[in-house]
């Protein structure tokens, strides 16, 4: 059975989400409505539909129209076993002591790593991006170092997969969130697959916008693997709710964007510690310091 896209860009993050709210109205509805950032500096958010019956062509150009996008491409999705094909063409990731796999490679599981279980199905960081990569290996480095944290938090945490990597070598528990509902079912399930349903616990949240967050704190280790602008928004929040001496490891950073980022974390009271490239990403590696803290 064929299925349909349409695509367009537009400028600004508000006027991608209101036009993404008014692709809701349209008949056919829309099985899915995305919003994406283009990171190439250029201000222009992707906005994209998926329908099950031919869209309304003539509805979206009065969309594109209203709302001063670009003129929707609509094109036909092949009817595709997307996951087995997923599964086929992503391999195994060793980053460091850990080793992110799906079920499929169950059997590649080396005896001398930790595994991360996280299926195709659920790609919201399946350790294939070097962001997630990046992470890991930070961490590693820091389990290397000598860090036996006992409070860990993991922001944005997508598959948790940052989460249950420190539930599965410190013997405190974690806790994770996103703002995403599916995204925290998506961890949910996750942490049961790898037997960590007593060790991460998975909430939804808007950054530090939960109790269960604030009330947790301060933290010894901090993951926030998200993006730049909500990254440098998160800084006075973050460096408030990171124990003194603790770490920061952040990542979804354009290599350009490293700067910035680090610029805005040192006002708040971080000092850089490791920096880690992978392609075009950068993981920062960053110490609460102690005289900074309030």
């Amino acid at each position: 059975m064929t299925s349909y896209s349409a695509l367009t860009t537009i400028k600004g993050e508000d006027a991608a989400y209101r036009l993404a709210d008014d692709l809701e109205t349209l008949t056919p509805e829309p099985t899915g409505v995305g919003v994406f950032e283009i990171e190439d500096g250029s201000g222009l958010w992707e906005v994209a539909a998926y329908f099950m019956d031919a869209p309304d062509a003539g509805g979206l150009a009065v969309l594109s129209a209203l709302h001063l996008a670009k003129p929707f491409n609509i094109s036909d999705i092949p009817e595709q076993d997307w996951v087995s094909k997923v599964q086929r063409e992503l391999a195994p990731v060793p980053a460091g002591r850990f080793f992110v796999y799906g079920s499929h490679d169950a059997d590649k599981v080396p005896d001398d790593k930790i595994p991360l279980l996280i299926d195709a199905a659920m790609a919201f960081g399946t350790g294939h991006h070097g962001t997630t990569k990046g992470c890991l290996e930070a961490f590693d480095a820091l389990l290397s170092d000598g860090f036996e944290g006992e409070k860990i938090l993991d922001v944005g945490c997508g598959t948790a997969v940052l989460g249950m990597a420190a539930a599965k070598v410190l013997p405190h528990p974690v806790l994770a969130s996103d703002i995403d509902p599916v995204a925290v079912e998506v961890a949910q399930a996750n942490v049961i697959s790898n037997g960590l349903k007593d060790r991460v616990t998975c909430v939804v949240a808007a950054g530090f916008g939960a109790p269960a967050l604030t009330e947790n704190g301060p933290y010894d280790l901090i993951f926030a693997n998200i993006l730049k602008a909500p990254l440098i928004g998160l800084a006075p929040d973050l460096g408030a709710h990171t124990a003194d001496d603790g770490y920061a490891i952040l990542s979804g950073i354009l290599n350009e964007q490293a700067d910035d980022v680090i610029a805005v974390y040192q006002q708040n009271g971080f000092n850089l510690t490791q920096k880690r490239v992978i392609v075009d990403w950068t993981t920062l590696t960053l110490r609460k310091n102690r005289l900074n803290s309030d």
